[in-house]
């Protein structure tokens, strides 16, 4: 059953109930009648309204107070104007009674009713088409086909006589109302013909406001929704006297309306549970298929707000489906952001592992090309499936930060290759260079220079050579590729500079450390020329300081070796008395002439130094060599004189006839050379003489006891077992210093030694070469 619903809708004090209106509008769902509702106005004390039982559409009936006096009284005619003119603001209808007595009657009852009404009509700026329905009540026998021309007259008569403004001088009555005229008979008298006609009035009513019907024609009407927040405003201007502006006022409900269904809608998107793990998703990770799902949810909020919004002003409409629209968008965008800068994030590392892949297989720069041209566009198809239909957000920034960070993972990446790469060849420059430079400045002569510029131009041409073409799939630019190329030229330059820092910084260990001939410490055996030798060794040292001195990379000719010779080696003859030559000193000077500083290793005040401690320290040692000479020459004449020789063989003549004589003389003879020769090697008695002729026999003193006891002891052993080869008797009777081979030993700088050697003691020095 269609229950029916009522509420004071105004008090009599003129006290618009506001929660009874919202409470009554909850009950009879008025929100959901959007157009579809027709208001009729009768009279009553203050304002009611009910809604009408079974009628459809939903129509609501507002009673009013009489405008006859009878509710409120002659004297108060404000609330009877303030009413009728909320009845022409708000109604579809307005039902009007009048006695049929009164039809024609200049003073009947409703003449100040229709005057009230033609008045307050003329307040609203642009007011509503209103069904004026007369209501003629206690008809009589007069057909009511005669009634309705005359109220018709006195109708016009009334509106003809009511002041107009300017612009609605010539309107006709037709132009604001329709005036529809029905009869009731007596209830009284007839009271079952009464409650026909009234049955039929009220099927009249049966959808009002289809085309046809009694409010057919209609407009400004109020969306439903808005009816509520429209009645209040209507009243709130009504009380405080002003005029009424219809058009307005229908802006102003719809602003009000369509912003609170904004907000609603609003609300109820941001409460969805779809939109909610949506949002939560996006800050996690990229979700595939956001911005069609975004844009289904979007769509239906637009779509609810349109149906509720559908009646309501469509400029204010529209105007407010936007704000909703940019409202929802922005409680959107930071989700869309995040999901980006996701997408972006992935995009990334996807094409950093690609990359890495890439290059395994093609060149830099073909492999940076391909890769980055492919996840750009990867990244757009991404950024595509994110985009909402709603609107056209730009995803190129994010894109080309993207773009940036392709840039500089690849800038990365090419910096780190071109290390290793440079790396790498300037390690097998270095390898082609350290030892053999190293090698050529051991050796020091006047190519050794020349030999290391030679070495250099070839080992750093084939060096450049391979980075050349291992750099061309890089496809650098000239600028970067000739500073790669010359960084290369200019390391194998510093390897030989470096190397030859190394060995300027140990050249007074190599001017003192000399070897002869096969590079063996010098061995003196009495017969050299140590003057001429020293000589040629200081020469030759004094070469290895000029060849030291500075760095010769390039072919410009120096006069180093010249000034050392004349400052070092020709001051030194005796012959050299000229006061001009000694008074100059060329090597006071902290630079060579036609040497940069930069390429010096030894100024001249250092080689002057170097040459003074060079002098000093193998004066020593070519001492030491002189002094053994001497003693090796000494040592060897350890036999008697030859006229001591011949003396004993003059005076020892009858001895040596009498041994021939008797046989066993030489046996016994021939024996203790057996004992002596053993003796001899057991006792080692030429190396122990080499030490000296004291030391020697103190030392001999020392062994010669234990000596003999050991010989004698072998001689028992051998007597008590089976005879053995003969080579194993001779090995067993040799020394352990005869059977390992002679003795030598290695001299450093600043000392001398003895070798024992077959022909008899040798002595040994650094100095010659």
């Amino acid at each position: 059953m269609d229950a029916c619903f009522s509420t004071q809708l105004i008090d009599g004090d003129g006290v618009f109930n506001v929660s009874g209106l919202e409470n009554f509008m909850k009950e009879v769902k008025m929100g959901e009648c959007g157009l579809s509702y027709a208001v009729v106005s009768q009279t009553t004390k203050g304002i009611w309204m009910a809604k009408a039982h079974n009628i459809e559409p939903c129509t609501l009936v507002m009673d009013l107070e009489g405008t006859d006096g009878r509710e409120r009284g002659e004297d108060d005619t404000a609330f009877e104007k303030q009413s009728a003119l909320f009845a022409l603001a708000v109604s579809d209808i307005v039902l009007i009674n009048m006695w049929c007595h009164d039809i024609g009657r200049e003073q009947a009852a409703n003449k100040p009713l229709l005057k009230t009404v033609f008045q307050v009509m003329m307040r609203l700026f642009s007011p509503r088409k209103t069904t004026l329905l007369f209501v003629i009540r206690d008809k009589s026998k007069t057909p009511l086909e005669n009634l309705e021309p005359i109220l018709r007259e006195d109708i016009q008569k009334i509106w003809d006589g009511v002041p107009k403004p300017h612009a609605h001088k010539e309107t006709p009555l037709s132009e604001f109302f329709n005036v529809e005229v029905v009869a009731l008979s007596s209830y009284e008298e007839k009271e079952e013909l009464f409650k026909e006609q009234v049955a039929s009035l009220r099927d009249r009513f049966q959808q009002s406001i289809a085309p046809g019907g009694l409010a057919g024609d209609r407009r400004g009407v109020v969306p439903a929704s808005g009816f509520s927040f429209s009645s209040q405003q209507f009243w709130k201007v009504i009380k405080e006297n002003k005029d009424l502006d219809l058009p307005a006022h229908k802006v102003m409900v719809a602003t009000v309306r369509c912003e609170e269904i904004g907000n609603e809608k609003i609300a109820s998107f941001t409460a969805d549970e779809e939109w909610q793990q949506f949002e939560e998703a996006v800050q996690n990770d990229y979700v595939p298929g956001f911005g069609k799902k975004i844009s289904n949810l979007l769509d239906r909020c637009l779509s609810e707000y349109d149906m509720e919004a559908i009646y309501f002003d469509e400029g204010v409409r529209t105007s407010k489906r936007h704000q909703l629209e940019s409202k929802l968008l922005q409680l959107v965008n930071p989700a869309y952001q995040n999901l980006l800068d996701h997408l972006r994030s992935r995009t990334l590392e996807a094409f950093k592992e690609s990359f890495d892949k890439s290059l395994e297989k093609e060149g830099f720069a073909v492999a940076a090309r391909d890769c980055t041209k492919a996840f750009l566009e990867k990244f757009d198809k991404g950024s595509e499936d994110a985009a909402i239909q709603q609107v056209k957000w730009d995803p190129s920034k994010i894109k080309d930060k993207l773009k940036r960070d392709i840039e500089a993972h690849v800038a990365s990446v090419r910096a780190k290759k071109l290390s290793e790469l440079c790396a790498k060849y300037e390690g097998q420059l270095t390898k082609a260079l350290a030892e053999p430079v190293e090698a050529l400045l051991d050796s020091a002569s006047e190519e050794t220079w020349p030999a290391i510029r030679k070495l250099l131009q070839r080992e750093t041409k084939s060096a450049v050579s391979g980075f050349e073409s291992a750099m061309a799939s890089f496809e650098l630019d000239e600028v970067t590729e000739k500073e790669l190329l010359s960084k290369l030229e200019s390391h194998g330059r510093s390897v030989v500079e470096s190397k030859a820092k190394e060995e300027a910084a140990r050249v007074l260990i190599r001017m003192k450390d000399s070897r002869d001939a096969d590079s063996m410490p010098r061995v003196w055996t009495g017969k050299e020329d140590i003057k001429a030798i020293t000589k040629t060794a200081r020469s030759a040292s004094m070469k290895l300081l000029s060849t030291m001195a500075a760095i010769r990379l390039e072919e410009d000719g120096d006069s180093i070796e010249n000034t050392l010779s004349l400052a070092l080696v020709d001051t030194a003859k005796p012959g050299t008395t000229d006061r001009s030559i000694q008074s100059f000193d060329p090597l006071a000077s902290s630079s060579w002439e036609r040497v940069p500083e930069e390429k010096t290793l030894i100024t001249p005040v250092q080689c002057k130094s170097l040459w003074r401690q060079f002098k000093a320290e193998t004066e020593y040692t070519v001492t030491q060599a002189i002094a053994a000479q001497e003693a090796n020459k000494r040592n060897n004449n350890w036999l008697p004189p030859p006229w001591a020789l011949a003396a004993m063989a003059i005076l020892g003549f009858n001895e040596f006839m009498t041994l021939l004589k008797n046989p066993l003389y030489l046996g016994v003879i021939f024996v203790v050379f057996l004992v002596g020769k053993a003796m001899w090697v057991q006792l080692d008695i030429a190396k122990e003489f080499q030490n000296g002729f004291l030391p020697a026999v103190l030392s001999l003193s020392t062994k010669f006891v234990p000596t003999i006891m050991n010989i004698l002891k072998r001689l028992a052993d051998e007597g008590q077992r089976p005879a053995a080869p003969e080579r194993q008797r001779e090995m067993e009777l040799q020394p352990k210093s005869t059977r390992n081979g002679s003795h030598s030993n290695v001299t450093s700088a600043g000392s001398s030694s003895i070798t024992s050697s077959e022909s008899g003691p040798e002595y040994s020095s650094p100095i010659a070469h």
